[in-house]
This record gives C-alpha cells, sequence and structure tokens, in this order.
C-alpha cells in the first residue's frame, strides 16, 4: 500500500469519528461494505477516486479526501502529424471497405494499387459551387441524424469521403465561395473525429479533430478552431485527467467567443472540476455556463456540440454530482433531464441513460438501477460507443458491491455480454 493510500485510511477514520460516525453507518451512508471500509482504514485496501469523492460528501470534507485519491489518467497516444496525406478509400466488390488517412509515403510503400483514391472534378464556377454547398449542408445534419441512432461503422466512411471531397472543392472554388466550404469541411471533419472517439479509436479522432481546426483556421474561422480545444478537452476527460481537461477547456476560451462555443468550453471545466473533487470550482463554472448559454442564439443545422439536449447545462450539472460524490443529487437531475432527450436521439439516451443508472446504483437505489441498465443495454450495444461503455464499466464495477441483490445477479450476465462485446472490437 503507498504512503498516500495510508494517510487516506488515516484521514478517513480522523474525519468519521469527528463527525460522531460509526464504520457501519458510514457505509449504510456510501454504500459499501463495513469490512471493505475497515480494510481502507487499515491501509490493507487502495482506496479508489470513487469512494473518496463519496466519503469526502458525507464527512463534509471539503475536497480534502478527494485529493488524497485523484483519478489517475490513462495514457493517450500522441496524434500524428505526418504531411502530405491522402485520405484512400478502398472497396470490396460487395462495397465495404476502410477509409483511413496515412501518409503519401506510407501508400506509395503500401503500392498505389493498394488503394483507390477519391477524386473530384474541377470547373463548374460559381453557381455550381453554391448547389453542391447547400447539398452537403443538407447532407451534414442528416450525417448527424443518422449518428444519434447507427453504429460508427455506418457514418464514419461516408463522413470521411465528404470531408476529402469538400476540400479538393474549396481548392477549385471562386474566391466568394471557398471559405464557406472549408468551414463546411471543418465541420464534418470535426464530426468525423467525434465518431472516431465513439469508436475508441482516440489517436484517429484526434488527428481528425487537428484536420477540422486547419480547415477552419484556412477559411479564417477561429471560433471553430478554437472550439476544436473543448473537443480535446473531452478526450482528456474520458482519460481521467482532470487537469488537462480544465486546462484545455479554460485555453479555448481566449479572445472573444460566441456565447454557445464559451458554454460548451465551461461546461467542459465543470467536468473536470467536478473530477478533482473541486465542487465550488465545478458549481462556479456550471452558474456561468448557464449565463452563457442563455446568450446562446438558437441551434442551426450547423450548431456545434449536442443539439438532443433542451437544457445541456443541467444535464452536465447531474453528470457533474455524480462524479463530485453527490450520486442521490445526480439521480435526480438526471431523472427529470433524460425524460426531455428525443427519442429518435438513441445515442443521446444511451449516454445520459447509463450516467443515471450508475447514479441511481451508487446511491443504493440497486434494483431501480438494473431496471434502468437493462432496458438500455440494446441501444447501447446497436450504436456500439467507446465513452457510453466507459461509464458501463463503472456500473459493472458499482454493481458488483451488491452482488448478492437478484436484480444485480439477472443483470450481469447481459452486462458482462455487452461489455465483452465491446472489448472484442
Amino acid at each position: 500500500m503507498s504512503d498516500r493510500g495510508k494517510l487516506f485510511g488515516t484521514e478517513l477514520r480522523r474525519l468519521r469519528i469527528a463527525a460522531g460516525i460509526s464504520l457501519l453507518g458510514l457505509a449504510k451512508r456510501v454504500h459499501y461494505s463495513k469490512g471493505y471500509l475497515s480494510k481502507i482504514e487499515t491501509g490493507l485496501k487502495k482506496p479508489l477516486p470513487e469512494l473518496a469523492r463519496v466519503c469526502d460528501n458525507e464527512l463534509a470534507a471539503g475536497g480534502e479526501l478527494a485529493r488524497l485519491v485523484p483519478v489517475t489518467p490513462s495514457e493517450a497516444p500522441p496524434p500524428s502529424q505526418e504531411e502530405g496525406e491522402v485520405w484512400p478509400m478502398g472497396l470490396a466488390r460487395d462495397g465495404t471497405g476502410p477509409v483511413q488517412a496515412v501518409s503519401r509515403r506510407g501508400l506509395l510503400a503500401a503500392g498505389a494499387a493498394s488503394a483507390v483514391s477519391f477524386r473530384t472534378g474541377t470547373g463548374g464556377g460559381p453557381a455550381v459551387e453554391e448547389s453542391s454547398l447547400r447539398t452537403f449542408r443538407t447532407m451534414f445534419g442528416q450525417f448527424r441524424e443518422l449518428g444519434q441512432t447507427a453504429n460508427h461503422e455506418v457514418v464514419l466512411p461516408a463522413l470521411l469521403a465528404h470531408t476529402q471531397t469538400l476540400r479538393e472543392l474549396a481548392g477549385h472554388a471562386s474566391a466568394g465561395n471557398r471559405e464557406d466550404i472549408l468551414v463546411l469541411g471543418a465541420r464534418y471533419a470535426e464530426y468525423a473525429g467525434w465518431m472516431a472517439q465513439e469508436a475508441g479509436e482516440e489517436r484517429t479522432a484526434l488527428w481528425w479533430t487537428e484536420r477540422a481546426a486547419e480547415m477552419a483556421d484556412s477559411a479564417g474561422d477561429r471560433d471553430l478552431a478554437e472550439y476544436t480545444r473543448v473537443r480535446r478537452a473531452l478526450f482528456a476527460l474520458y482519460r481521467g485527467d482532470a487537469r488537462g481537461t480544465i486546462e484545455l477547456a479554460r485555453r479555448a476560451r481566449h479572445g472573444r467567443l460566441p456565447p454557445r462555443i464559451r458554454a460548451l468550453s465551461l461546461q467542459r471545466e465543470a467536468q473536470g472540476h467536478a473530477l478533482a473533487g473541486d465542487h465550488y470550482s465545478c458549481m462556479r463554472s456550471l452558474d456561468s455556463a448557464r449565463e452563457a448559454h442563455s446568450a446562446a442564439s438558437a441551434d442551426s443545422e450547423l450548431a456545434l456540440g449536442s443539439t438532443n439536449l433542451v437544457d445541456p447545462v443541467a444535464m452536465v450539472t447531474g453528470w457533474c454530482l455524480h462524479d463530485l460524490g453527490r450520486p442521490g443529487e445526480a439521480s435526480s437531475v438526471l431523472d427529470r433531464e433524460i425524460q426531455r432527450v428525443p427519442t429518435r436521439a438513441s445515442r443521446s439516451r444511451a449516454r445520459y441513460g447509463v450516467r443515471r443508472a450508475l447514479a441511481h446504483a451508487a446511491a443504493g437505489n440497486v434494483e431501480h438501477a438494473c431496471a434502468l441498465a437493462s432496458r438500455m443495454l440494446d441501444t447501447v450495444d446497436a450504436i456500439g460507443s467507446a465513452t457510453v461503455t466507459t461509464d458501463l464499466r463503472r456500473l459493472d464495477r458499482t454493481l458488483a458491491r451488491f452482488r448478492g441483490n437478484s436484480s444485480v445477479r439477472e443483470l450481469i450476465p447481459r452486462l458482462t455480454q455487452s461489455l465483452r462485446v465491446r472489448t472484442d472490437w
């Protein structure tokens, strides 16, 4: 056991006794067994961040316990910085095949015959460019709708091909249309990065996020370029990197930004503070996010971030309350907000639905958590989201504390099946 783990156990026992709470009393409050907490206090078991945060809240430790057991960020590979990339589409006779980014050097090494590069024609004039732009803008909205119900394997290849098409169109477009085409291409690239993250491919997701920033910057759209920092903050959040999440979100707010992007960056910063166990800073960021969101214009077909949440700040508040060790409060907020997510938005409902089940489980509402999870697993399997699976694993670990419960015993085989399917990809 590390010195920090032993210190946590000693401090937990000191705070518990000072609060006049027995070991059994604390066990009932935080929904861990008395025996487990005893081993934590005596240094025989390593404390987990989830336990630290919920004990911190119950004992009003002001973040002291949470700071003793910080989340350990997982490592992520750096994005590729190779230049001169091409985006080939390899197709079999049945029309299937991968679309991926490779360097020109890599393509030459593999042999030009191994890939078919998608090329666009040139010419046509401003009228044709404007017509194409309208069509691609309409299709982008359709891709976003498709991404809510379909697996990334369905959506991502077409997104990449369309991004390449738009980049080449911009290269031959008239001055009046070039910037608009690049901005739309950047949105395609940014969404491709999100789909890659959903596939669990962080290196690829970061690569496409960088391409989106470059295209936006070429078009003079600094707002979209700054938004990519918000996206990178999300990568850090799912790696468990609280400090990185906060720093990236703050860096996205340099200069004057539209209220929507400012609100999104503040929401991400709040999630970083929650992961760090800093309740005050989290709530302060959420308050600022709420002000910015109220000033944001109505959603458009190219709106950044999710367009399926009626009150995104409220939903993120529920998310943060769980990470702050307040699962009872979190479940109440998520219960309310999930009812406002459209039924067609399967991916959003799965993301917040699993987090809702996780909050109920952590709050001791085990049967209800199992019922909620059982209803979500078919959707989770269909969309194949790596980010949703992150919370599904947390739910599995949380329910393991209640393995004697009949609802848990009934759910575990189905839950294990979903987790195994995702691991095998």
